[in-house]
This record gives structure tokens, sequence and C-alpha cells, in this order.
């Protein structure tokens, strides 16, 4: 049973949209993080050792901001496989909302930011149609991280 409000058509044709991002994971959440800290800089003072980093240049080729890209590829994927499955999205968001609420304290601000800046991504390498796809998933996801931070008391 699925607790989005996403259509058995909707589930496929966003993971059909996500797929084709997906295949450079690497490099596009790259692309995605270093888009992020540098037109929000403040989205760095998270990361400790992204701190010190002010060109773009730089960041692209940090293993560390490449491997959180890679990171945060693959939970977005693992959350768009499980789409037609409320019970096992829930299982993978709740714990990472958790996680960024409580150890990591990130404003919660940061995971619209985030999808907004793969929505744009998708839009300029695949088109409007593939970032129509995947809106309402991302719409899902920061919900959902949304009402965990509540709960944490946010």
């Amino acid at each position: 049973s699925s607790i989005m409000s996403l259509s058995e058509a909707e589930v496929q044709s966003a993971r059909g949209a996500w797929e084709k991002i997906y295949v450079d994971a690497e490099d596009n959440g790259t692309t995605v993080l270093v888009r992020m800290f540098t037109e929000h800089p403040d989205t760095k003072s998270y990361f400790t050792h992204f701190k010190g980093m002010d060109s773009a240049e730089e960041m692209k080729q940090s293993d560390q901001v490449r491997g959180h890209g890679k990171k945060v590829f693959s939970a977005i994927n693992n959350m768009v496989q499980h789409l037609d499955n409320s019970e096992a999205f829930l299982g993978i968001v709740t714990p990472l909302g958790k996680k960024h609420a409580t150890q990591l304290k990130i404003d919660p601000k940061n995971f619209r930011i985030i999808c907004d800046i793969i929505l744009q991504l998708m839009e300029e390498k695949f088109g409007g149609d593939c970032k129509a796809s995947f809106e309402k998933v991302t719409n899902e996801i920061c919900t959902h991280l949304n009402s965990i931070y509540k709960e944490e008391g946010w």
C-alpha cells in the first residue's frame, strides 16, 4: 500500500526520470552539492571538511564532496525504489530524518534546497517532462522529512 499521493503511472515515470540522472550518481550528486554550497554558502557550515573550500572547482575535486554527493543520490535511489511500498519508504526516510534532526542538526529547509537543485539539473539535462515527473517525489520526500523533524521537536 502506498502513503504516497502518486499513482502507479506516476511512480513509473518518476523512476524513469530518476534513472536518467542516477546513471552518473557521483558526478550528478557532486554537481548538486557544489551548486548548493555555492548558491547557499551557509549550508557549508554543516560540513566541517568543506568549510574552507571556496571555489566550485575545489569542491568538485574533493573526495568528501564527491562521496557525500554519491551518498545523497544513493539514499534518494533507495526511496525511489520503494515509492509503492509505504512501509519500506518510511523505513528509509525515518532514520535518515532522525539522524539529520538530532545528531547532525541540519535545518530541514536544506532538503528542499537539494531537491530543487536536483529538479533544476533534471530539467537542464533532460527537459521539463523529466523534471515534472519527479517533482511529486521530491515533495513527498520533503513532506515526510519535515514531519519527522516535527516529531523530533523542531
